[in-house]
């Protein structure tokens, strides 16, 4: 985390600003963080995927594989896990305008928190270049990145596989799309004989229904326990 809480650290005032900006905190959603969010899952996906590539042999790791594993390292919970070691939702707070909206729920909740993720290495690309940034995310999502080899996960896999063990099918439907078409977020809705049964949201319709499935799966656990 040292590397990249620096380069944080490090950022002139005013970006340093714009990356803890809600869009609802400002009238021009420019100083927001959403461009910066979108420039930075870019560099996420490339330097964790820089990473594996060379190190995980070929014999056992083709494509599908390697993209999955990505896919876990990048998530929205991956990223939220970094946010809170980043202190983010402190920081969020603290630039937060007086009076501003909707504040105390925004902090907390995971899409905001993995699109300020990204904003962080947007931003810290932007100031510090590929290079040093890429170092730096490598060694702050290293638990996840280790997470992810020892036990990779495939949610809509394994929710199909519970299911399945009912008789029962999992459908998935786009119920809303946020951004602009260039930085477009989906919501996912996984649903079960018409009822919903978990929500998800992501940069990609894929990986939104990943978050869905994963959401669902936890509600399924829920059950279990109760």
């Amino acid at each position: 985390m040292e590397r990249l809480t620096a380069l944080l650290d490090a950022l002139p005032e005013d970006l340093y600003r714009q990356v803890f900006t809600h869009a609802s905190w400002s009238p021009r959603r420019a100083d927001s963080y959403a461009r910066l969010a979108f420039l930075g899952d870019s560099v996420l996906g490339l330097a964790i995927t820089s990473h594996l590539y060379p190190r995980l042999e070929a014999e056992r790791y083709g494509a599908g594989r390697l993209t999955k594993i990505r896919a876990q390292v990048v998530s929205g919970s991956s990223c939220r896990g970094v946010a809170e070691r980043l202190e983010v939702p402190r920081r969020m707070r603290e630039t937060a305008p007086e009076g501003a909206e909707h504040a105390a729920s925004l902090v907390e909740t995971e899409r905001v928190l993995a699109s300020v993720t990204e904003a962080v290495i947007g931003a810290c690309y932007l100031q510090s270049g590929y290079e040093t940034v890429a170092e730096a995310v490598v060694e702050c999502f290293a638990p996840e990145i280790e997470q992810a080899l020892q036990f990779p996960v495939d949610f809509k896999s394994t929710l199909q596989e519970r299911l399945a063990q009912r008789g029962a099918v999992v459908e998935y439907e786009v119920v809303e799309e946020h951004g602009p078409p260039h930085d477009r977020t989906f919501d996912v809705a996984a649903r079960v004989d018409g009822e919903e049964v978990g929500r998800g949201s992501g940069r990609s319709k894929k990986h939104a229904e990943q978050e869905a499935a994963r959401v669902a799966l936890e509600a399924i656990d829920e059950e279990a326990l109760a």
